[in-house]
């Protein structure tokens, strides 16, 4: 039985809630990529954002060349010299970075991997399908040149035979690297190859973190056995300042901020002047000691959407003047919540794409493609919100649940290597097959 019949896309959200895609689309829509360009070598230009189309000056390959190491035949004289069971005579040697003369009637030439095909050859047989030879009989009579000894090809290569075309891979003037492109290190290759030392990129985001609460302690602040009553480590930093470089981005870590109006205004507004987006997880619920919301509201605005998914229902997204600093302009704001797997999820489906945008990525406003895998386990009870299920891939071809998907339960993200996107009020049986989403989609 397959489960999930409804596309999450297209399936309705609880009565109240908005859908991701609707809260993706709206923050996408809301933003411009950051102004400023930076010219950098193209060897340190991985995961940045390409800030023009990148146009091809010449032809790659420049000329045709050897696909193989062989030798450059001509077909029609490969068909006689296998009809009548006679060796080619090998009449020179070209190796790659250098040009061969024209292949003389009769002869074969010698040809490495990478080097140009000489005029008159239309193919290439391997080495592998070629055999040393002794001269035949009539060799002086025919006039035959074997200046590197003689070869006999068993088979006639098919024209074009192991030849790599002018200007197959690129033409010249075409546009190899869209505007808007992250580059990946194959798209850095590609640049080399056209001959790009530097690319002109964006510039990076600057992102401040902030963590609030008092009860939050910094890992190696104090010992396990002296924590005081009710505070916990604050470990929703350590997997989000390596996510936010891993996206390129300029990252502040804000030092602790108290659950205090008047300090969390001051750090907020300070952040505010030299950031692009401030993060926050936690603080902003309705309860009296959650301050980042008012102060938010008070410096800009801030809208608090309930999304219809689980993990991650609560998310905050506005902005600060930039004004109440001495500055210009607006300072984004991404509010997620504070349980450190909602904080996960919802940063890597909703944060990630809204950074990658403001970088001057181009990014569609929907989820990675999902992958059809088979549930090696039951889910017998529906939720009504859209579920993202910590699952891992199993040794038989399948995917395992990690057995507690409670939001607080950190070593379910550590143990997954992706999610299972379930649709609202959708259950799930051993053997159905789901919606699989690999978490390394969201860490590249």
């Amino acid at each position: 039985m397959a489960a999930n019949p409804a596309s999450p896309a297209t399936a309705p959200a609880r009565p109240g809630l908005m859908g991701l895609e609707d809260a993706l689309q709206r923050l996408l829509a809301s933003i411009e990529p950051v102004a400023g360009v930076e010219t950098v070598p193209t060897a340190a230009a991985a995961g940045r954002v390409l800030a023009h189309d990148l146009a091809s000056p010449l032809d790659v390959p420049g000329f045709d060349n050897s696909q193989m190491d062989g030798y450059a035949v001509r077909r029609e004289d490969v068909a006689r010299a296998v009809a009548e069971g006679r060796p080619l005579p090998v009449a020179q040697r070209i190796p790659a970075g250098h040009f061969g003369c024209e292949l003389a009637p009769g002869t074969v030439a010698r040809i490495f991997t990478g080097a140009p095909m000489p005029a008159g050859a239309d193919a290439v047989v391997m080495q592998e399908d070629a055999t040393p030879a002794e001269p035949s009989a009539d060799a002086d009579a025919a006039g035959a040149t074997a200046v590197h000894g003689w070869v006999r090809l068993g088979t006639v290569p098919a024209e074009g035979q192991w030849v790599r075309r002018c200007g197959e891979d690129v033409r010249a003037g075409a546009v190899v690297l869209a505007a808007g492109t992250r580059l990946s290190v194959a798209d850095l290759g590609l640049a080399a190859s056209i001959g790009s030392a530097s690319l002109r990129v964006h510039r990076r985001v600057r992102v401040a973190l902030a963590s609030t609460g008092d009860e939050l302690i910094q890992p190696g602040e104090l010992p396990a056995d002296r924590l005081p009553p009710g505070a916990i480590y604050n470990s929703n930093r350590y997997f989000l300042e390596p996510l936010l470089l891993r996206l390129g981005c300029e990252v502040t870590v804000l030092g602790r901020i108290p659950d205090d109006r008047a300090a969390t205004q001051a750090a907020l507004t300070e952040a505010a002047r030299d950031h692009d987006v401030i993060l926050t997880t936690g603080g902003v619920s309705v309860g009296e000691e959650d301050h980042v919301k008012p102060v938010v509201q008070a410096l800009g605005a801030l809208d608090l959407w309930q999304i219809a998914m689980k993990p991650g229902k609560p998310f905050a997204h506005g902005w600060i003047d930039r004004a109440h600093a001495g500055g210009r302009g607006r300072c984004h704001v991404l509010g997620l919540p504070g349980n450190p797997v909602s904080s996960f999820v919802t940063f890597v489906l909703l944060a990630r794409p809204f950074l990658l945008r403001l970088g001057g990525a181009t990014v569609a406003p929907v989820l990675p493609p999902a992958l059809p895998m088979v549930a090696h386990f039951d889910l017998p009870r529906a939720d009504k919100r859209r579920e993202f299920l910590r699952v891992r891939r199993n040794c038989v071809g399948g995917l395992d649940l990690f057995p507690n998907q409670n939001s607080s339960v950190l070593t379910s993200v550590a143990w997954a290597d992706g999610l299972v996107d379930n649709p609202a009020g959708s259950v799930i049986a051993h053997g159905d097959t789901v919606r699989y989403l690999p978490l390394s989609s969201f860490l590249d």
